[in-house]
């Protein structure tokens, strides 16, 4: 009974979601990125996912299809001339983190693999960077489960405290894009903060996340090399190069400015539903299984990643 109860109340939120009851009335709002996680956190507390296959497969490609519908709301020159101040710190980012995460994590006595999984998560783009390199690292299940376990739950809070953290320092919507796209985790995340926070803010969030997420092929290549594995594939995220294409269509294809809009909204929308989605993965079950040292690990590197990150920013963009 209880089975078919979650089934019934999955379907029910995600419609609510896609078509909220503000379109009947003008006295409620549509469903926040925000919202929509928190509504998956409780549905996974409370209930079990019964459709854990679906739910998995539906986040990862609608996650990726919205990140390509606002490409197409998006201008090119203004994109690159807005995110271009974060570009440098990403390269100096994401090998510091790599660097610091593992030497950490031999201090802590963390599994080796384990170790590298969380801080590729960290360094890049969270639970698509683990993914990716995991294979290339032969990590088996439960150093999969426990990487992506503590990156989704650091990734959970950032969606949280980030934009009241952002309105509270007075960042501009440039310098809150630039920051959440270095310090918080997966993609997911960070366009749901860039949305909370503004248009700009998305923007430029979205833009520095994608091509922070170009450096899981060098991440792949060298895990290779440093593991000794030259028959391992690498996962190449090819929607990032879709999102740079619907950037250039929409700049220089001279197309309507209501496909944009539309494309825009419903882009959004698929990014709440792909955030409930995430949150409903989210059980107790696999929070007890992260353990104690990874956790401290993956914090640790999220407080260095974010403080630095954030003085970074404050001080070299506008």
């Amino acid at each position: 009974m209880k089975t078919d109860a979650s089934k019934w109340i999955y379907i029910l939120i995600i419609a609510i979601i896609l078509f909220p009851i503000s379109y009947l009335s003008d006295m409620a709002e549509p469903i926040s990125p925000a919202l929509a996680l928190f509504l998956g956190l409780i549905f996974a507390f409370t209930f079990e996912n019964p459709f854990p296959k679906f739910n998995k497969k539906c986040s990862k490609y609608l996650l990726q299809a919205s990140v390509v519908g606002y490409g197409f709301s998006m201008n090119l020159q203004e994109s690159l001339k807005s995110g271009a101040e974060g570009m440098t710190f990403t390269v100096v980012s994401v090998v510091g983190v790599m660097v610091l995460g593992v030497l950490l994590g031999y201090w802590m006595h963390i599994e080796r693999k384990t170790s590298y999984l969380i801080s590729s998560g960290t360094a890049i783009c969270g639970g698509s960077a683990i993914a990716a390199v995991g294979p290339v690292l032969k990590a088996n299940e439960n150093e999969m489960a426990v990487s992506l376990g503590v990156v989704f739950i650091l990734n959970a809070i950032a969606l949280f405290i980030f934009p009241p953290l952002g309105r509270l320092a007075d960042m501009t919507q440039t310098q809150f894009g630039t920051w959440a796209a270095i310090a918080i985790h997966d993609t997911s995340s960070v366009v749901g903060a860039g949305d909370a926070y503004g248009p700009e803010a998305l923007q430029v969030a979205t833009l520095i996340k994608l091509t922070r997420a170009l450096w899981i092929i060098p991440l792949a290549l060298v895990t290779m090399a440093i593991f000794r594995d030259k028959t391992a594939k690498i996962s190449i995220p090819w929607f990032i190069f879709l999102f740079i294409l619907a950037m250039v269509a929409n700049t220089y294809a001279g197309l309507p400015a209501a496909f944009g809009q539309t494309m825009a909204f419903w882009a959004k929308k698929g990014m709440v539903v792909t955030l409930f989605l995430i949150g409903a993965s989210l059980s107790l079950k696999s929070i007890k299984a992260v353990g104690v040292k990874p956790l401290l690990l993956a914090v640790a590197l999220w407080i260095a990643i974010g403080v630095s990150s954030f003085f970074v920013v404050i001080n070299t963009v506008d």
